[in-house]
């Protein structure tokens, strides 16, 4: 079955760096576009990311542009959600998501998700 597997989180200080690492199994990785969502307490689930099929588009949202990256290897079946810069505001639990398509457009379809990893940003 399909499956996701996020890892990576933990407490940094503002200003610090994370790495987090999605690891998909159950379809062909490499067909489809992958996303990062997230969500703090207290809030909604929000996009942050997105990359195409074979890395060549990446997508973000306003808040994280210019401080987070998103990138796949397609021989690993991962993607990544590379965070610098980071803020108390981006504490949330981070959330891996596989849509139904090659590509990532505002009202695609999320499939599937992960269990998330919690990020926690220390002023």
């Amino acid at each position: 079955q399909v499956q996701l597997v996020e890892s990576g989180g933990g407490l940094v200080q503002a200003g610090g760096s994370l790495r987090l690492s999605c690891a998909a199994s159950g379809r062909t990785f490499s067909n489809y576009a992958m996303g990062w969502f997230r969500q703090a307490p207290g809030k909604e689930r929000e996009f942050v990311a997105a990359i195409s099929w074979n890395g060549g588009s990446t997508y973000y949202t306003d808040s994280v542009k210019g401080r987070f990256t998103m990138s796949r290897d397609n021989a690993k079946n991962t993607v990544y959600l590379q965070m610098s810069s980071l803020k108390p505001k981006d504490t949330a639990v981070y959330y891996c998501a596989w849509p139904g398509s090659k590509d990532y457009y505002e009202d695609v379809r999320w499939d599937y998700w992960g269990q998330g990893t919690q990020v926690t940003v220390s002023s």
